[in-house]
């Protein structure tokens, strides 16, 4: 009887563990279920629609770049991409079949320039990246029939960017690239993603947000094989905005002509409204291997190059101005009335100032020389004696009046100051006083003194349109208005008349045998790396100034034979077409 007792009691205990077990088991099911429907519901219900879900972002066509005649400088041609999902490219041995199958099609990616193309654009798992860039219609007819394509994979039409002028305008359109993480994080709220090309240099740069539209994007839903079911949503892209430049391509490509294998920038401007006319630095690049992919060593290879093909001479190679500056000077001794255009002083070739001995260019001497004779000859010792007599602060204050120093304010990134370097620049730098030696040199435009070739084509053009600076544009669509300097006439006549017997009886003889009537001045920079640099800065015509050019060839030894006839024949080609344009 006990037996039988004990034997219920313990069944009973077994039947009351089993329910208590059984209704903790469905405590821990309904509570996992309600913290999966309730608490992440959201979680999980995004985890779902990324998985049939996929965003596709389809480029938008850039805004094209042409010169002020319609000759296209940028345009956009259709290529192919191939892409994936990262969902997929990131599993196990996807990207090294990849890698294998894309070598057999003559196309040199490793696994590791695939995974670190995917890593670089991933921005969501439902969003497509580019595995492949840049191929054309038979590279993609040939590997979408290659049995070992993946079905997950697809190729994409895209626009991609050309310049037709190559060298002739790169340093002035510039070109496109990948944005960098770095640029990612500067353009942070701008709309853009990696993978996203942007503009990195010149026009391309500095107009980004015009040219470069907006971009659509299209939804679709997907199997569980990554196959397209339908559309979701769509929204169609916004092409940028067109940009007529005010660069002239004829006359760019004479430049290009005339500075063959020199080193040095030419600059041509509108002497009334600053309109760029021609900006060429030598050596130039070809922006379109930069624009579809360099490989790293190539890219290293241009930017240690020792010519610096990449860096823009006109507006960020700084150089002493040598005699293009005496315009500077002279008008400097006008307007302070310390020179009348009858101002005579004697050179025997040699100035003395106390111990030290300043040669003239010209080692017999000119003799009796006034403003308009000293231009005209060059005469190094007329201006050491005014520039003695104005003083290195109204120097200053007269170089800085006519944009010297400072930026010129150029629609293009990457232009430096160029430098006036006075006595608190040298105690600053060199712990030393200011001596009047150093304001002799400075009146030749030697010494501390540097400027751009833009910089001084500026102050020429103030010269030529009456007493006005401009400020150098490239965009037809933005003219700034000149700024009048407020130079009386009486200080600015006797300077243009020098400049016009340098080029007739002068040391710029050779810029006028092209047959237009010009007005300039000739330079030859001391260099310390080697033979001295050529300048030439002139207008045309001289009677009613419409262009001024600015020619440096560096080490190009005279300006007189150098630089002089390159700017002539310019000034020539320029007059002389618009004079066509205009029957």
């Amino acid at each position: 009887m006990n037996k039988e007792i004990n034997r219920r009691v313990d069944m009973d205990l077994r039947l009351s563990l089993l329910r208590w077990a059984l209704l903790l088991a469905l405590l821990l099911l309904g509570g996992t279920v309600f913290t999966f429907q309730v608490f992440r519901f959201d979680r999980y219900l995004q985890l779902a629609v990324q998985n049939r879900l996929r965003t596709l972002q389809i480029p938008s066509q850039r805004g094209r770049l042409f010169d002020f005649n319609g000759a296209p400088l940028a345009l956009n041609v259709r290529t192919f991409d191939i892409k994936g999902y990262p969902l997929y490219l990131r599993r196990e041995g996807v990207l090294r079949k990849l890698e294998q199958l894309l070598k057999r099609h003559g196309i040199p990616l490793t696994e590791g320039q695939l995974a670190e193309a995917v890593d670089r654009q991933y921005w969501a798992p439902y969003r497509a990246v580019t595995v492949v860039p840049n191929l054309t219609l038979a590279q993609v007819a040939d590997l979408v029939t290659d049995p070992e394509f993946s079905p997950h994979l697809f190729p994409y039409p895209v626009w991609r960017r050309v310049y037709p002028a190559g060298p002739l305008a790169a340093h002035v359109v510039g070109y496109v690239g990948e944005i960098s993480s770095e640029e990612l994080d500067v353009r942070k709220g701008q709309g853009y993603r990696g993978g996203d090309i942007v503009g990195k240099m010149g026009v391309e740069a500095v107009y980004e947000e015009r040219l470069r539209g907006r971009n659509g994007e299209e939804a679709i839903e997907v199997d569980a094989r990554g196959r397209r079911l339908r559309r979701l949503d769509y929204r169609s892209q916004e092409a940028g905005e067109d940009i007529t430049l005010t660069l002239d391509l004829g006359a760019q490509r004479l430049a290009a002509e005339m500075m063959e294998t020199d080193r040095g920038a030419v600059v041509a401007l509108d002497v009334e409204t600053g309109a760029v006319r021609v900006l060429y630095s030598s050596p130039s690049f070809d922006a379109n291997p930069l624009s579809w992919g360099m490989a790293p060593g190539e890219w290293r290879q241009l930017l240690e190059a020792s010519e610096r093909p990449m860096m823009n001479r006109a507006i960020a190679g700084v150089y002493p101005p040598a005699s293009t500056f005496k315009v500077v000077v002279a008008l400097a001794a006008l307007g302070e009335k310390v020179a009348t255009p009858q101002t005579t002083t004697f050179c025997p070739g040699y100035f003395r100032l106390g111990d030290r001995v300043f040669r003239c260019w010209r080692r017999s001497g000119h003799g009796p020389e006034s403003l308009i004779t000293a231009l005209r000859d060059s005469c190094d010792v007329w201006f050491y004696q005014i520039g003695l007599k104005i003083g290195i602060d109204n120097l200053m204050a007269w170089s800085s009046l006519l944009g010297m120093g400072r930026p010129t304010g150029i629609d293009l990134l990457g232009e430096v100051a160029g430098s006036l370097a006075g006595p608190e620049w040298k105690k600053a730098r060199f712990r030393e006083s200011w001596y009047p030696g150093d304001t002799v040199n400075y009146s030749i435009g030697q010494g501390f003194l540097l400027a751009t070739p833009l910089q001084m084509a500026v102050v020429y053009a103030a010269v030529a349109n009456g007493g006005h600076l401009v400020t150098p544009h490239l965009n037809v669509a933005s003219s700034p208005k000149p700024l009048d300097l407020h130079i009386l006439r009486e200080t600015l006549t006797p300077v243009a008349k020098g400049l016009e017997t340098v080029v007739k009886t002068g040391t710029g003889r050779q810029a006028g045998a092209f047959g237009v009537s010009l007005a300039g001045k000739t330079g030859t920079a001391q260099n310390a790396h080697g033979p001295d640099h050529a300048w030439f800065v002139g207008y045309a015509p001289h009677n009613a100034p419409r262009y001024v050019v600015c020619v440096l060839v560096e080490a190009g030894e005279h300006g007189s034979s150098k630089a002089a006839p390159i700017a002539g024949r310019l000034l020539s080609y320029l007059v002389d077409h618009e004079a066509e344009a205009q029957r």
